[in-house]
């Protein structure tokens, strides 16, 4: 049996990379390469009877990334396989494909063998995550588990949240209406409770929270 495959990326030498790859398998016909999201959606609209096992997708595309093109397939429910490659290794990228029911994740610089094997184990019906990003997906997952187990008061939210964005102790006290020699308690009592080291790592929860946006 002949495999449908697909691939979509705005890198040429890396397309013609994996072209060049999937060319030496005669069990895989390269339908379409194209260079973003948006480009496949067309094609497959027009094309609604044509048989697609498995789309090769980075996630930063111009016009429809990686991640709303994933989305956008499994809604469409034609059993179309999915598997991204990309240079990212973001968390929440990672978490937002996964609950999207991806395929599978390959870093881009992986060997040949394990993009091979990715394809081959997701066309038989199983997902594929390379170990670096089943580390951060797991690293994150323990992070948040973590977290949720920290309870911050409101107060304390609302601290760490000027903090993270930029007021001084001084300001953060005159919004509060509390004293300096309280927000500085405030700021050390959190440090103490997030284990983190300084202001920047309570910055950096601020921001895993969602306290502030990115």
């Amino acid at each position: 049996m002949k495999y449908n495959l697909v691939i979509v990326d705005d890198h040429k030498m890396f397309l013609d990379g994996v072209l060049s790859i999937l060319n030496t398998k005669k069990e895989y016909h390269v339908l379409l390469t194209t260079t973003n999201g948006e480009q496949l959606l067309k094609y497959l609209k027009i094309n609604s009877e044509e048989r697609i096992d498995l789309v090769i997708t980075d996630i930063s595309m111009p016009k429809l990334n990686g991640i709303a093109l994933n989305k956008i397939l499994k809604a469409q429910k034609r059993n179309i396989k999915s598997l991204v490659v990309s240079m990212h290794n973001d968390a929440e990228m990672i978490d937002e494909l996964i609950a999207d029911d991806v395929d599978g994740y390959v870093h881009k610089n992986a060997e040949k063998h394990e993009l091979l094997l990715a394809i081959q184990s997701i066309l038989k019906g199983e997902k594929y995550f390379s170990k670096e990003i089943k580390d951060v997906f797991l690293e994150n997952k323990f992070y948040k588990k973590q977290q949720e187990e920290i309870k911050l008061t409101q107060r304390e939210i609302d601290v760490i949240t000027l903090i993270a964005q930029e007021f001084t102790t001084q300001e953060i006290a005159d919004k509060l209406h509390l004293s300096k020699h309280t927000i500085e308690s405030y700021r050390k009592n959190l440090i103490a409770k997030l284990n983190v080291r300084n202001l920047a790592g309570l910055t950096k929860h601020a921001l895993k929270m969602k306290y502030i946006a990115e």
